[in-house]
């Protein structure tokens, strides 16, 4: 029986922009890695004001420009989250704190960690949240998330050998 698969959630505020951006990087990068079946991820928001939406068209749009199909729908985080997911990534600070608030325990808490710790080429300690800017801001988040998704599944790699 194959081992099931290591589970990686984002965590950004509305699900729309910067998790969604996570999600569906890490997946089309885990898919040219060869690891498709081996890892799993889901994004989600600390608010639930944007349940059931689309990613937004600016970030869906800068991502499909650089080959990465879009999909998915924002939804808010739940403590069940701490129990479906390995590793629970926050692009902010303020996302970091919403989460581990809700964290019951220190099993829960060190499966928290900001998305930034995996970046490689940048040294950001937050993930920008775009929403209310212009392209530039949509671009500098995909080159944080393809940098970090790159380094993140470096780290699952390793862990996996």
């Amino acid at each position: 029986m194959a081992d099931p698969p290591f589970r990686v959630l984002f965590v950004c505020w509305g699900n729309i922009c910067r998790s969604p951006a996570g999600e569906n990087v890490f997946r089309h990068q885990a898919a040219a890695a060869g690891l498709a079946g081996r890892v799993a991820c889901d994004s989600a928001g600390t608010i639930g004001c944007h349940a059931g939406k689309s990613p937004d068209a600016r970030m869906a749009e800068t991502l499909r420009r650089r080959g990465v199909p879009v999909s998915g729908q924002a939804r808010g985080f739940s403590a069940r989250d701490f129990s479906d997911f390995d590793l629970i990534l926050t692009m902010d600070g303020d996302n970091l704190a919403d989460v581990l608030a809700l964290a019951r325990d220190e099993e829960h808490r060190v499966k928290v960690r900001p998305f930034t710790d995996f970046c490689r080429k940048f040294d950001h300690a937050e993930v920008p949240d775009p929403y209310y800017g212009g392209d530039a801001g949509f671009e500098l988040v995909a080159d944080l998330i393809e940098d970090g998704v790159a380094g993140l599944l470096d780290h699952i790699r390793s862990g996996m050998s």
